[in-house]
């Protein structure tokens, strides 16, 4: 057996790290880390640096994956753990550099451990003992493996790995026919609402463009990254993908892009870009260059609901945080993350604060549950 610590995707052949791959999932494939890794997004500038894992048998085979980087910050992660490094260095010990399993800037759910089900058992433990002994050797503080499968979540729990949870907004369908049928199901209220937002953005004369990577234009993309570098300027954050990264990604994987496009008076205002595997739908970046009145509901919501009736998608990941989904048919749902420490000295005081996250999260959510937009 052997394992490389690989300092750029492109060590691992790309139909080897994609066998590994499971449901199709878009951001796991190895053409979305290396477009990452090829426009720069990642790497030095931004603080992630590729230490992805490989462990062939034998026979060469590719058996076990990780998308890993070692991290110089918390940027991207949607994990927040600023208050873990502020303890660090109040202390004069280094929380960076760290090693992170995860999509950057990317908080959806999926596989880190990439392993077929019959080798799990078997290459799951060496994945993680070549995760400490690669913290050993860089001097990394700790190891985060964020928004794992139930499974890898499950299996590190077992292995005494903290968990930290949160919520997100997931949608869900339920075998609807059309959008419609959708509303049919929310209360009187809730359907009264999106009604009107969805007749707000008609009656402002938008039209809506749904593209995939084989149908959007250069142009197009031009556009739609010139949104969404106003969108991080607005909110003072930092751009790091682009345009050559937006393309690269359409050119490879075109059938898991869908971007909406919002035309009015035959000039594009307005883009939202969403991914997808073999049944699920991942809403990731939004902007616009004029304010329309339930405009972003429709473009990042509505629309991709219907997509996925129309397609036969079973849920939808609109991103992170929101409560104002939850009136437009999005449920709370927990997502969680398993986290190690190299060293104790905070073992108990971050125990007790996962611990004290985990209640806080599970009323939350319960509270939310209280007031759910479908009918009893």
């Amino acid at each position: 057996m052997q394992i490389k610590i690989c300092d750029s995707i492109t060590e691992i052949a790309k139909l080897d790290w994609n066998s590994l791959v499971l449901d199709n999932n878009p951001f796991l494939k190895h053409e979305f880390l290396y477009a990452l890794e090829k426009h720069d997004c990642v790497g030095e500038r931004f603080g992630w640096l590729s230490r992805h894992i490989a462990i062939y048998d034998d026979d060469q085979q590719l058996i076990a994956a990780m998308p890993l980087y070692e991290k110089h910050n918390s940027y991207g992660e949607f994990v927040f753990d600023n208050a873990w490094a502020d303890a660090y260095q109040r202390h004069g010990l280094r929380y960076f550099p760290k090693l992170v399993a995860a999509i950057p800037y990317t908080p959806i759910i999926g596989q880190r451990m990439l392993a077929r089900k019959p080798d799990q058992a078997h290459v799951f433990p060496i994945l993680l003992e070549t995760i400490k002994q690669l913290a050993e050797t860089i001097q990394a503080s700790s190891f985060h493996c964020l928004f794992p499968s139930n499974t890898e979540h499950q299996w590190l729990q077992s292995q005494n790995l903290l968990t930290r949870h949160d919520c997100q907004f997931h949608w869900h369908n339920q075998n609807y026919s059309c959008f419609d049928d959708f509303l049919s199901k929310l209360t009187a209220a809730k359907r009264k609402n999106i009604r009107q937002e969805r007749r707000r953005v008609e009656q402002a004369g938008i039209s809506f463009r749904r593209l995939s990577g084989n149908t959007a234009t250069d142009k197009d993309w031009q556009i739609f990254t010139q949104f969404y570098q106003k969108t991080f300027d607005e909110k003072w954050g930092v751009a790091t993908l682009n345009y050559e990264f937006f393309r690269e990604v359409a050119q490879q994987l075109p059938d898991n892009v869908l971007l909406v496009l919002a035309d009015k008076d035959d000039i594009c205002i307005a883009g939202a870009l969403m991914y997808h595997s073999d049944d699920r739908l991942y809403g990731r970046h939004w902007g616009c260059s004029e304010y329309i009145n339930s405009l972003h509901f429709e473009a990042c919501y509505y629309q991709g609901i219907e997509y996925c009736i129309e397609h036969g998608l079973k849920s939808f990941e609109p991103g992170a945080q929101g409560e104002h989904k939850l009136a437009r048919g999005f449920l709370p749902t927990l997502t969680r993350s398993n986290h190690w420490l190299a060293t104790n000295h905070f073992v108990t005081a971050i125990t007790n604060f996962v611990q004290h996250e985990q209640q806080a999260i599970s009323e939350y959510i319960e509270d939310l549950n209280q007031h759910l937009p479908y009918k009893k």
